[in-house]
């Protein structure tokens, strides 16, 4: 469904992603885990065409990430880091909204956004303002007008952040319940979602895919016997 190869993003001087290759399979839910800056998010901008890459090449859904972006863009969906909702629209407004223009006739729109309501358990606070819902709600919701458009690929960009833990559990359990439906790329620095909810993790530091693989593989490979472990050493090294 994805494969980059050589993709690089600067600005100026600074160097965001650095030579980034890799290949993200139909259904698999890949995960790119690193610390605040280490290039996650501008991964995912320059993948969802959301920004253009300094050099390098990627193809998605075997299209070039350039010349066939609008095709790209429909097929595709993003719930970004910084929660994506219309604070003063209710729960099904949002999620109308976004149908909406994504181009669902009238007679499918209500029809949608009942499902989403649904899917994500929003029905106690479907006709609640989105402002005033709490921030796991929130967040689900933006998952879910993410979802109405049913895009091929996915990409959740840092989905729990500053959650609690119940909230975070919760979105864990509706991830999990797209593996293999949808093929997702999640961005976190939470070394515990990574581990629960990936078929696969990359490894990233300063703006470098340091390992790659399996949580299996990436204890095999740094020698480590957690993922917490693996994470601490790769980043060890390249701090020494």
């Amino acid at each position: 469904m994805i494969e980059a190869k050589h993709l690089t993003k600067k600005f100026g001087d600074v160097v965001a992603v650095d030579d980034l290759n890799l290949f993200i399979a139909r259904g698999e839910l890949f995960s790119l885990l690193g610390l605040n800056g280490a290039g996650k998010t501008t991964t995912i901008k320059m993948l969802s065409c959301l920004m253009r890459p300094t050099t390098g090449e990627a193809t998605i859904m075997n299209k070039h990430l350039i010349k066939d972006a609008q095709y790209i863009k429909q097929r595709i969906n993003v719930s970004p880091q910084e929660t994506a909702i219309a604070p003063n629209l209710n729960v099904i407004e949002n999620l109308k909204m976004i149908a909406g223009i994504y181009g669902f006739s009238r007679h499918d729109i209500p029809q949608k956004a009942d499902e989403m309501v649904a899917a994500f358990n929003l029905s106690d606070v479907r006709k609640k303002k989105a402002r005033l819902l709490s921030g796991g709600m929130q967040r689900r919701l933006s998952v879910a007008m993410a979802l109405i458009t049913e895009p091929e690929i996915l990409f959740l960009d840092e989905p729990t952040l500053g959650l609690d833990v119940i909230a975070r559990r919760e979105l864990w359990a509706i991830i999990r319940q797209l593996k293999g439906k949808k093929t997702i790329i999640l961005t976190t620095h939470y070394l515990e979602e990574a581990e629960a909810l990936s078929d696969r993790v990359a490894i990233m530091y300063k703006g470098r895919i340091k390992a790659i693989g399996t949580v299996g593989e990436l204890l095999d490979q740094t020698g480590a016997d957690t993922l917490e472990n693996a994470f601490i050493l790769l980043n060890e090294r390249e701090i020494i």
